[in-house]
């Protein structure tokens, strides 16, 4: 396989313009004939009814096509922070990003989230400043928003005139060409930051030599795959200015696939999807070696492998059958029925680390409008969560309710459009509650004895004490192995996690201290399935003597607003629980710093947004879990069956009924 490919991906915060960019790469490479349009539904990548619908991407969508000498396996992207999972996925396929950033609306909040990803899974990056046509736009300030706010040495490699007009207009800033001021200084900031970064170009500009524009651009192609600069292309996306320019820098800045067909093969899921015809299809990116149709191939770490029937390439709005798939390449893959979204096939070893962009930090619960699609709302629902496992769908079917761990309220309408429109289900979605988690108050044990009925055999003492903060689960035995066997003792450790999934509360319990101090078996009775089954009955006692407490989850927040707002933001804050530290001003702009609770401050954005005219930024990211009083904390019933009830847990474990989803 000789080919080169590079398979890049295009972010943005919501409507900065990514899938219009990337209708007109394709109408620039000829791969379709026609733009479609982002607001009409008619966009290539756009190819679920709810998108057409409503003018977003909510799944990440891949378009293979041919520029110069390169294949181009293009990776649109959601840009609303409730799709964040599938942009955690597809971050794990790229070579290279394009970031974009809209000249009116600058750095907005998902901006630094999707900074903070790029940075972390070391991708480097192109900057795409579009729109500068629309009022308010701003390319010099976007320029320093970017390099304050983001950090980002920037090379800016086009100028702007007219911007916030419909005579805007592009041009090369390393032209011979008289600049004017602005202009001038955009050169010199795209100077300076490669001379901040390379020892050789640094000494011609400080000696005011000339640098001749191959060095120039040799050198920061260089420093760019080092991600020690970032190249800034602006224009607008729409009416195709600045596109060609920037696909041609994607071809130079942006890295090459790496294409080892000879090593063990690997590859990653970065989607799963239903297609009519196909069954369930998977999209893979495959780091090294190769797949053919008719292989049989291992999905790593869940013990299932499966036999390839059909490989496919994903083109402009269908597929193209092919029958290997080679290193560095993207592709579409039918036949593994039992393969999730975010699956590694094959070997582990190339496979780069996921990054998280945000954690699911509310609950709902999802109801048929039927009763009739009660068990047909199971099914469709257990097959979204094969597309997105951070659904994290949980049925608990005594108490005949589905739940589904979600990022926010646009999530659950968009499903809400899904389950109507490719499932044929009404469905309602009940008013979102935060998830809480619960930690021990205080030192206690508990005791189990599971002896009856015969033949059975269980007998445990365990501690539990409040941990450290984000400590998880800590589990230490100080029983001997000739009082409990050591496959014994691996069961109940297997068992800790799975038993502490709901406490007294009825949430998950963590930051917490096990300790196994006393127990026996028993040389005839005892079996593996005894201490599994008498472990949660042993921890619960133990919660329950303990006590325990609330943690919510909760925001590290930044917000950016003028300083007449500073008074009526502050109340807010209060109001909202937060703690902050003493604004920083700069002139009539002040910065505030702290940590809110999400259960507060869920929709504050909005607000913020109202007050300030839209001129106030808010930056959110996930800060962990907090201890939270009695008061703010939301107790829930506990589903399934309860060890605490101890003669219906065993009854239900031994399989005289079935009450709930979980195996314990």
């Amino acid at each position: 396989m000789s080919k080169k490919i590079k398979n890049i991906g295009i972010l943005a915060h919501v409507d900065a313009g990514k899938t219009t960019l990337t209708e007109s790469f394709l109408f620039l490479a000829n791969a379709i004939k026609q733009k479609g349009n982002v607001d009409r539904g008619s966009a290539v990548t756009d190819n679920l009814d709810v998108e057409k619908e409503r003018g977003i991407s909510v799944r990440a969508a891949s378009a293979s096509f041919f520029w110069k000498d390169y294949q181009i396996n293009l990776i649109d992207t959601p840009g609303h922070a409730d799709f964040s999972a599938e942009v955690e996925r597809t971050l794990s396929v790229m070579d290279g990003a394009i970031l974009i950033i809209s000249a009116a609306e600058g750095v907005q909040a998902h901006t630094y989230t999707l900074w903070e990803a790029l940075k972390n899974m070391n991708i480097p990056v192109i900057i795409f400043i579009n729109k500068i046509d629309r009022e308010g736009a701003d390319y010099s300030n976007t320029l320093k928003e970017i390099q304050e706010e983001l950090k980002a040495p920037v090379f800016p490699l086009l100028g702007a005139k007219n911007e916030g007009s419909r005579e805007a207009t592009i041009f090369a800033l390393f032209e011979d060409r008289d600049l004017d001021g602005e202009n001038l200084k955009i050169k010199e900031t795209a100077l300076e930051s490669l001379a901040g970064k390379d020892e050789e170009i640094l000494e011609k500009y400080l000696n005011e030599e000339p640098i001749g524009q191959q060095l120039l651009f040799d050198k920061a192609i260089q420093h760019t795959l080092s991600r020690e600069i970032f190249p800034v292309f602006c224009g607008i996306a729409k009416q195709d200015i600045g596109i060609s320019e920037l696909l041609g820098a994607a071809m130079d800045f942006l890295p090459d696939a790496k294409t080892d067909i000879n090593a063990t093969t690997s590859a990653f899921v970065f989607k799963v999807e239903h297609n009519k015809t196909l069954g369930r299809i998977a999209h893979v990116r495959l780091f090294s070696g190769k797949i053919k149709v008719r292989d049989t191939i291992r999905i790593a770490g869940r013990d299932k492998e499966g036999k390839i029937a059909e490989i496919k390439k994903a083109t402009i709005g269908k597929f193209e059958n092919i029958t290997e798939l080679f290193a560095g390449d993207i592709g579409v893959i039918s036949g593994l029925q039992e393969v999730r979204a975010g699956d590694i096939l094959g070997s582990t070893k190339s496979i780069p680390h996921p990054v998280s962009l945000q954690q699911t930090v509310i609950t709902v619960q999802v109801k048929a409008n039927k009763d009739e699609d009660y068990a047909k709302l199971a099914e469709a629902l257990s097959e979204l969560n094969s597309e997105d496992p951070l659904l994290d769908f949980k049925w608990f079917k005594e108490e005949r309710e589905m739940h589904l761990k979600l990022m926010g309220n646009i999530q659950a309408g968009i499903l809400g459009s899904v389950l109507k429109s490719r499932f044929g289900i009404e469905a309602e979605f009940t008013e979102p509650t935060v998830i809480y988690k619960e930690t021990p108050a205080d030192l206690a044990e508990g005791y189990v004895e599971y002896t009856l009925p015969k033949p059975c055999w269980a007998v445990m003492k365990f501690r539990v004490e409040p941990g450290e903060r984000s400590s998880g689960i800590q589990f230490e035995s100080k029983v001997g192995v000739n009082k409990i066997k050591q496959k014994y003792q691996n069961e109940v450790e297997r068992t800790i996690p799975k038993a502490l999934v709901q406490g007294i509360k009825g949430w998950e319990t963590t930051d917490i201290k096990v300790t196994l101090t006393e127990g026996e078996d028993h040389e005839i009775h005892s079996r593996p399935g005894d201490f599994i089954l008498a472990t949660p009955m042993g921890l619960m006692q133990a919660l329950k003597n303990a006590g325990t407490n609330f943690l919510e989850p909760i925001y590290d927040f930044e917000i950016k607003a003028q300083e007449i707002f500073l008074g009526k933001i502050v109340g807010d804050l209060t109001k909202m629980r937060a703690t902050f530290e003493s604004p920083l001003f700069e002139g009539d702009v002040f910065l505030i710093k702290g940590k809110i609770p999400v259960a507060t401050s869920m929709n504050y954005s909005i607000q913020l947004n109202s007050l300030t005219g839209g001129k106030g930024k808010l930056k959110l990211r996930f800060g962990g879990y907090a201890p939270c009083d009695e008061e703010h904390g939301k107790t829930r019933d506990y589903k399934g069956v309860n060890p605490l009830d101890e003669s219906q847990w065993i009854l239900h474990h031994r399989g005289a009924f079935k009450a709930d989803e979980r195996n314990f």
